[in-house]
């Protein structure tokens, strides 16, 4: 297999790249850096935003991975957000097209359903969320993805080109995981969880309560954009708040995450598999990220969202992978 993928230097490209290269595939990267150290791989330094760069680049390949992005709203002010995320998506799906290629695995984000990045209070109609729910997107990254999953359905329309659009969660790479103690952070989660459960029903309604203004209050002031949050998130009296982190990121992120393998396994078989259209794919653990019972994280941080029926037993993810599993046939391998 013939492969491109754009931004294959980069955190997920890398342990995709990788993979790839250990199975045979002749792999293709273009990327921003001068250069990069990718065994096995043949590197282009280029960018997205130059089409003749791109047309170069899908010169003799079977299918393209796009992964190439701004990656959050934080680095840069908005319009150039979107456009290197939207007009370079056009440039890879157009380029492609032209060059006869007929299959295309791009990341897209959680954050297309509008939620981490979000200006505003989330509240989904039932859980687990799937790609049937309505999206609800208020920040320009949110949009941008949004934007691109209908750049794939258009070219399915045009050009008949098959897409897989990876809404990824928080991806953990090897260096991520290196650097975490992640059963210091679950035992953190776990005593700020039975604090709150503790807590009466009056008390933790009020709890609640404040949290939730205090998250209305951060994200309606766009803290976690630029210019606000070039330096990092921005500080605020309540954000060392323990249940404030909890509700503000993990609950935002639907406590999703995924390891970098299994989104390397997944946009493998996204090349692979037999289908056909643009499909929107939520891929991440079967787990939620707090490694507790679902329904009592959906009861206490999502109370008006209906819970689907024998789908969040356990510590299950609050974000499904069903339609994952049929399509391309993803099974995560990898529990944090």
């Amino acid at each position: 297999m013939k492969i491109l993928i754009t931004g294959g230097s980069g955190n997920v490209g890398t342990a995709l790249t990788r993979r790839l290269v250990k199975k045979g595939w002749d792999v293709r990267v273009l990327g921003l850096e001068a250069e990069a150290d990718l065994p096995g791989a043949t590197y282009i330094h280029g960018d997205i935003m130059d089409y003749a760069t791109v047309v170069n680049a899908v010169q003799d390949r079977d299918a393209v991975i796009h992964l190439a992005a701004i990656a959050n709203p934080m680095r840069f002010p908005a319009p150039k957000t979107f456009e290197v995320n939207v007009a370079g998506t056009y440039n890879v799906f157009e380029a492609a097209a032209n060059a006869g290629i007929s299959r295309v695995v791009q990341a897209s984000s959680i954050n297309a359903f509008g939620c981490f990045w979000g200006t505003v209070e989330i509240s989904p109609q039932y859980l687990p969320i799937d790609e049937a729910h309505p999206t609800h997107t208020t920040d320009v990254y949110s949009f941008s993805k949004q934007m691109v999953e209908e750049i794939a359905d258009y070219y399915w329309r045009r050009a008949g080109i098959s897409s897989a659009s990876f809404r990824f969660p928080g991806v953990w790479t090897a260096a991520r995981i290196e650097n975490s103690d992640r059963a210091t952070q679950k035992a953190a989660a776990r005593a700020t969880l039975e604090e709150l459960l503790g807590l009466s029903d009056s008390e933790r309604a009020a709890r609640l309560e404040q949290i939730r203004d205090w998250s209305d209050d951060y994200r309606s002031r766009k803290q976690m954009e630029h210019p606000a949050a070039q330096n990092g998130f921005a500080p605020a009296p309540y954000t060392d708040d323990p249940l404030w982190q909890m509700y503000t990121f993990q609950r935002f992120n639907f406590f999703a995450y995924i390891h970098e393998e299994d989104s390397a396994q997944a946009m493998e078989k996204a090349v692979t598999a037999e289908y056909s259209g643009a499909h929107p794919l939520f891929v991440n653990s079967a787990y939620n990220s707090a490694d507790y019972d679902a329904q009592t994280l959906a009861r206490l941080f999502f109370p008006d969202s209906e819970l689907r029926a024998g789908e969040l037993g356990d510590a299950a993810a609050l974000v499904s992978i069903n339609k994952a599993r049929k399509l391309i046939g993803f099974k995560p391998e990898h529990v944090l």
